[in-house]
């Protein structure tokens, strides 16, 4: 989270009142309306309205195009960061208790109506589709490995830009995608999202967005924590949410999951001379 650094003592109490909840709520600021914050806060429009001068902004938009600008750090930035919390102390441990507080915070937000409409929705469709662009790429290549022994039909989008077309011709509506869409969604991720609503297919979300712009154009949502912004982001608690999936998955459908892998041992032992471990 950003520090803000206003001075409070020059400040009135409603204006302190509105600086607190915009500290604490900054993600959900930028995508909200002065008329929107007012309401939260119980407060007249005009009075939210004459905090941005208070605070030596010109108006709402101002804050936020200046805020976008400290979020919207590079990764040389976001290496430094983490790099200057580390120097002088013990790696291991600073970066063991931020993997901690992600999977904590993915706790606190995690939603088991969500996870069972997404582990039902991976059983039950045709065919399941990954996007997984970047650094998620690992993500996908995970589940697809371990779900695949299930005997599930499972493939990897591997197109972007226009090619991206040449996967969406064979997405029916009996199938889903598993969309990675972590700090923003990239145009190949809108596009499926937006296709979805015309052929019917079902789509899954991962990300770590608790409050975004594309959040409700999915049919579940799995939130994972992977830090603010401006902060190098961590991949444990994303891998936390895929091993959930992969596992629970093979629990819904225990007996036939079983026999697949029964199956996969009896032809590592068959061909071991062949193809040793």
């Amino acid at each position: 989270m950003i520090d803000l650094n206003w001075n409070k003592e020059a400040l009135s109490p409603n204006q302190i009142k509105i600086a607190d909840y915009i500290q604490k709520n900054i993600e959900f600021i930028l995508l909200s309306t002065e008329q929107e914050i007012s309401n939260k806060l119980d407060m007249s429009i005009a009075s939210v309205s004459r905090f941005w001068r208070s605070v030596g902004y010109k108006n709402f938009k101002e804050f936020k195009l200046k805020v976008k600008e400290q979020l919207e750090s590079s990764p040389a930035g976001k290496m430094q960061n983490i790099m200057k919390q580390v120097e002088g102390g013990e790696l291991q441990h600073h970066t063991l208790s931020i993997s901690v507080s992600h999977l904590e915070k993915t706790l606190q937000h995690f939603s088991a109506k969500n996870f069972d409409e997404a582990i039902q929705t991976l059983l039950t469709s045709r065919q399941i589709f990954l996007y997984c662009p970047g650094p998620s790429k690992g993500l996908g290549e995970l589940m697809r490995y371990r779900m695949a022994r299930y005997g599930l039909s499972i493939k990897i989008i591997e197109n972007n830009g226009s090619e991206l077309f040449e996967d969406l011709l064979h997405i029916s509506k009996d199938d889903v995608i598993v969309i990675f869409g972590f700090i923003r969604l990239l145009p190949e991720a809108k596009v499926l999202l937006q296709h979805s609503k015309t052929v019917g297919y079902k789509t899954i979300l991962l990300t770590d967005q608790l409050i975004s712009d594309f959040t409700d154009l999915a049919d579940s949502v799995l939130f994972a924590s992977r830090g603010e912004l401006q902060e190098f982001h961590s991949m444990v608690a994303p891998t936390y949410m895929v091993e959930n999936l992969i596992i629970a998955t093979g629990m819904k459908n225990k007996e036939r999951s079983l026999k697949k892998l029964e199956e996969l041992s009896h032809l590592r032992k068959q061909y071991a001379n062949e193809l040793p471990r």
